[in-house]
């Protein structure tokens, strides 16, 4: 995403589903959301409106920035003041959103963005 930009992973959302509708990939596969992932998702996660497609629970977004000065393993941001901290500093950030069903574990990358 050179320049900015930002990319929409809907597509392979919709793949994964079909394959798991197929049985050509298994529910554990799917439904394996990290501890950590899951904590985030309960603790900073933003509600969707959208239900899991799965269990029909209520899904949130976890979203990560990556760049210069921040851990290696990203920030995880609670909320669009956080994210525009980190858009006015110096520097090359990514975000990751990540939609994550607490209830199956189910997760998958929504979207990334240049910040």
């Amino acid at each position: 995403m050179p320049g900015g930009g930002s990319v929409s992973y809907r597509m392979a959302r919709r793949s994964v589903l079909d394959s798991l509708r197929r049985g050509t990939v298994g529910r554990a596969e799917v439904c394996d959301a990290h501890p950590e992932l899951i904590r985030a998702a309960v603790h900073q996660g933003q509600p969707v409106d959208e239900p899991c497609p799965l269990c029909g629970g209520k899904m949130c977004h976890v979203a990560y920035v990556f760049g210069p000065r921040l851990p290696a393993h990203g920030r995880c941001v609670k909320d669009d003041a956080e994210v525009q901290k980190i858009r006015d500093r110096a520097g090359d950030f990514t975000m990751y959103v990540v939609e994550v069903c607490p209830s199956c574990r189910w997760h998958h990358l929504h979207s990334a963005e240049v910040l």
